[in-house]
């Protein structure tokens, strides 16, 4: 299966990301937030890899932390609003299947690679 990569905007997590899977000869799928909504069960995916959902919100993010999805611990509540409003997300969120490696993490990365051989 290829490597899906998730992301809102091109800041500086998504591009080492990029960088790191094009120095690889990896290849990537790139999703785009803003055009690809995600669904439920996705989006419960990526809450389990992140150990919950509120592990999934972008807390440099001032947009997300003047929201009340940055305030609550309920994982219905959360995952809704990150259905409604996906830029509260943390991005890079890199895909394999059912494996799952959120935000700027090479080690993960290298885990996904070195899975698909």
């Amino acid at each position: 299966m290829s490597l899906q990569l998730y992301s809102l905007k091109k800041n500086f997590a998504v591009q080492k990301a990029e960088r790191f899977f094009k120095e690889r000869r990896a290849q990537v799928q790139a999703v785009d937030l803003k055009k690809h909504k995600l669904g439920l069960r996705e989006l419960q995916l990526f809450a389990r890899a992140a150990g919950g959902a509120y592990q999934l919100v972008d807390r440099a993010s001032t947009a997300a932390l003047s929201h009340p999805v940055a305030h609550t611990d309920q994982e219905e509540i959360i995952l809704g609003y990150l259905l409604e409003r996906p830029e509260f997300l943390r991005t890079p969120i890199v895909r394999d299947g059912q494996r799952v490696v959120i935000g700027e993490d090479p080690a993960g990365w290298q885990r996904l690679l070195d899975g698909q051989k």
